[in-house]
C-alpha cells in the first residue's frame, strides 16, 4: 500500500515537473529540454521526484524516439552534399575531447587507464536528443545549418559507439543476433513501411495506428539491444534517416508524431536524465567537475569552432555550442563503465555531472545570445 502511494505521487509530481517546464520554457523563452533537465537535477536533490523502473524505460524509449525522429529530418541530398563538412566536423568533435580529457585524466588526476579511457569517451559525445529537441523549437533561417549540425552530430555519436566498441564491449551470439535483427528491420521497414502510412484504412484515424507501427519498431530495437548488451539508438537514427523520404510526404503523421512524443514520452527522458545529477557528491570534487566540465567546452570548441568558421558564414559558435553538448551516449558509456567496474561511484556522478551540465549550459548560451538571426546561406 505504501508504494503503490509512493509510486502514485511520483507519477502527480513527474506530470507537474511536465506542465511546469513547459510554462517556464514558454515565459523564458527557452527550449523546454532544458528546463526540464534544471528542474529534474532540483527536484531529484530536494528528494521530490524518485527515478522508478518505469521511469527509467520511458526514458530509455524517449532517447531512441528523439534520435528516429531527428534521422527524419535530415535530408539525404544535403548530407550527401556536406558529406566532407559534417564528416570533419563530427570526427574532430569527437577526437579532440577524447584525446584532451584522456590525457588529463590519466596523467593528472591520476585515474588507472580503463576509468581514463571511459572518460574520453563519456564527454566526447554530443546529444542528438538535445540537439535535435532544441533545433525543433527554433526556427533557424538556414534549414540547412540544422540538416549539417544533425549530420555532424550522428557522425560524432557513431564514432563515440565505434570506439567504446572496439575498446570495451565483448560482442556474443546474443550481439550478432541483434544486429542481424536491427539490419532486417531497417531494410524490411525503410523499404515496405509506406503501404501502412499511405494506406486509406490506417490513414489520419483517432487511435493513429501509424504512430503505433513506428512505436513497435522502435521497441523492436530497444528489446534486442538490451538482450545482445548493446544499444538501440543508431538502428533507430538509421531507420529514420532512410524513412525520412516516406514520411516527409504524410506531414501530418510527423506533426501528430511529434505531438504525441513531447507530450509525455520525450520530457521523461530529460527529466530523468536530470535526476542523475548527484549535487553532493559533485561538490565532494567540485574541482575535478570543474576542470573537466571546462575541458569539454574548451576542446569541443577547438576541434569544432575552426572548421565550423570555416564552412559555415553565419553561426559558426551557434554550431560550436550544440556540438558541445552532451547527454545519451556520455551517460551510457558512464553508466557502463560503472557496471563494469572501470569507474567508481564518484567517478560516476562526476562524469554524469558533466554530461548533463554540458546539455544544459551551452545550450542555453547558444540559444540566448548566438542565434543565428541572419536570412542569407549560413553554408557555403
Amino acid at each position: 500500500m505504501v508504494v503503490d502511494i509512493i509510486s502514485q505521487a511520483n507519477i502527480l509530481i513527474l506530470i507537474i515537473v511536465i506542465l511546469l517546464s513547459s510554462l517556464i520554457s514558454l515565459r523564458l523563452g527557452m527550449a523546454v529540454a532544458i528546463i526540464e533537465l534544471i528542474l529534474g537535477a532540483i527536484f531529484g536533490n530536494l528528494g521530490i521526484l524518485h527515478p522508478e523502473d518505469w521511469m527509467t524505460l520511458l526514458a530509455t524509449f524517449g532517447g531512441i524516439l528523439l534520435t528516429f525522429m531527428a534521422g527524419t529530418e535530415i535530408d539525404t541530398q544535403v548530407m550527401r552534399e556536406k558529406y566532407k563538412e559534417s564528416f570533419l566536423i563530427g570526427f574532430f568533435s569527437f577526437l579532440t575531447p577524447f584525446i584532451g580529457v584522456l590525457l588529463f585524466t590519466y596523467f593528472v588526476a591520476g585515474w588507472n587507464i580503463q576509468a581514463a579511457l571511459i572518460a574520453g569517451i563519456a564527454l566526447s559525445t554530443t546529444s542528438l536528443a538535445v540537439v535535435y529537441s532544441v533545433l525543433l523549437e527554433t526556427k533557424l533561417p538556414d534549414a540547412n545549418l540544422a540538416k549539417t549540425l544533425l549530420a555532424a552530430t550522428f557522425v560524432t555519436d557513431m564514432t563515440t559507439v565505434i570506439v567504446l566498441s572496439i575498446l570495451f564491449l565483448k560482442p556474443d551470439l546474443y550481439t550478432v543476433l541483434f544486429v542481424v535483427i536491427s539490419i532486417a528491420v531497417i531494410i524490411i521497414a525503410s523499404k515496405y513501411s509506406h503501404h501502412i502510412f499511405n494506406h486509406e484504412k490506417l490513414k489520419n484515424k483517432v487511435i493513429e495506428p501509424e504512430i503505433k507501427y513506428v512505436f513497435l519498431l522502435l521497441v523492436i530495437f530497444m528489446f534486442f539491444a538490451a538482450i545482445g548488451n548493446s544499444e538501440a539508438v543508431l538502428p533507430a537514427f538509421i531507420l529514420g534517416l532512410l524513412m525520412s523520404k516516406q514520411l516527409a510526404k504524410v506531414k501530418n503523421l510527423m506533426v501528430r508524431l511529434r505531438t504525441v512524443s513531447y507530450a509525455v514520452i520525450t520530457p521523461i527522458f530529460f527529466i530523468v536524465g536530470g535526476l542523475k545529477i548527484s549535487f553532493s557528491l559533485i561538490l565532494a570534487s567540485l574541482g575535478l567537475f570543474i576542470i573537466l566540465f571546462g575541458l569539454k567546452i574548451l576542446t569541443k570548441f577547438i576541434g569544432v569552432y575552426f572548421l565550423a568558421n570555416k564552412y559555415i558564414k553565419n553561426g559558426s559558435m551557434y554550431f560550436t555550442l550544440l556540438m558541445s553538448t552532451g547527454l545519451t551516449f556520455g551517460t551510457i558509456a558512464s553508466l557502463f563503465g560503472l557496471n563494469a567496474g572501470y569507474i567508481d561511484q564518484v567517478q560516476y556522478s562526476v562524469l554524469i555531472g558533466v554530461v548533463v551540465s554540458s546539455a544544459i549550459i551551452p545550450t542555453f548560451v547558444a540559444t540566448k545570445w548566438f542565434l543565428p538571426r541572419h536570412s542569407e546561406d549560413m553554408i557555403e
